[in-house]
């Protein structure tokens, strides 16, 4: 019994999901991927992500950030600039994303039940 809890507390997909699997950081990891150019502004994101609130997209974006999987550019401009983009390890991850997001459109009405 203690050698399965240790697997379980160790295992490297509990972690690692854990990192972008809540509600909100996976909608911002698609939404950065398929934007025209691979970058947002923060309220451009919120925009998109209107039943999002701003505090909550901006810890969002700082754990994505602590988990390198989205980069945070800030321009020394007056008012400042920040831009947010996927990183190479954030890119990595988009066909898992992109195959989750086909599956669930897939199957949907399966999943979703009132």
């Amino acid at each position: 019994m203690a050698d399965i809890q240790a697997q379980y507390f160790n295992c490297p997909i509990r972690h690692v999901v854990s990192r972008f699997g809540d509600k909100w950081s996976m909608l911002v990891l698609y939404m950065l991927h398929t934007s025209e150019t691979g970058v947002l502004r923060f309220n451009e994101i919120r925009r998109l992500m209107t039943d999002c609130s701003q505090k909550m997209l901006s810890q969002t974006l700082k754990n994505l950030e602590q988990s390198h999987l989205v980069h945070r550019e800030v321009y020394p401009e007056v008012p400042p600039r920040v831009e947010y983009s996927l990183t190479e390890t954030g890119k990595s991850l988009m066909p898992a994303i992109e195959a989750l997001v086909k599956w669930g459109q897939e199957h949907f009405k399966e999943v979703v039940t009132d």
